[in-house]
């Protein structure tokens, strides 16, 4: 565990949750919350705690059932990272806090454990594609400075290391139906293959 990373996951409203996979479950919200459960699930043990941001009172009732903090934030992405940063460096001053996507329902602790370990200052984890961006880490007691979307990849690569090595589970978030038949090639959270089971 690295004991002085901190990290905020934002979490969407599950009804504007993952549009592009309708046609993939007749129950597109149940999927997006368990995508977020079972990333939140293989995040914990990795670092020192996890601050999810979401306006979704069901996502807040079941990560408090986890005992995961959550707390509602200002809409759009970065603003709510921001948010959520700076909730988490009022505990910590030097902690490096990191951002971390809610759609990664393949995600493997033991590969986030080892980005995580790679990190030498502020970095960054890239999606498969090369040009989104899973994972942001702060320097120590540094700004998170997230830039999510378009080209994010390219944005943080401005002064922070690139993460790229053997963690699949972490650069596969799930946006398609593509994204998630291969993110079931790596294996599935138990939470997502539960909210597939019907149409699998």
């Amino acid at each position: 565990m690295r004991a002085d990373v901190d990290l905020v996951v934002p979490v969407k409203t599950l009804q504007r949750a993952k549009t592009r996979l309708v046609g993939v479950t007749d129950d597109r919200p149940a999927l997006a919350l368990a995508f977020a459960l079972d990333t939140i699930t293989a995040a914990l043990p990795a670092v020192r705690r996890v601050l999810a941001v979401t306006e979704d009172p069901a996502v807040a009732a079941e990560l408090r059932a986890m005992g995961v903090d959550s707390a509602p934030g200002p809409e759009g992405l970065n603003e709510a990272l921001r948010f959520g940063a700076a909730m988490l460096r009022q505990r910590d001053r030097r902690c490096v806090v990191g951002a971390l996507q809610a759609d990664l329902p393949a995600l493997r602790t033991a590969e986030l454990r080892a980005a995580l370990a790679a990190a030498e200052s502020r970095a960054f984890c890239p999606d498969r594609q090369g040009t989104g961006t899973t994972l942001l880490l702060s320097a120590p007691g540094g700004e998170l400075e997230p830039e999510f979307g378009v080209g994010s990849a390219e944005a943080h690569s401005a002064g922070a290391q690139a993460l790229i090595g053997p963690w699949p589970s972490l650069r596969n978030d799930v946006d398609t139906a593509e994204d998630l038949e291969l993110a079931t090639g790596l294996g599935l959270g138990p939470r997502t293959r539960e909210a597939l089971s019907p149409v699998c």
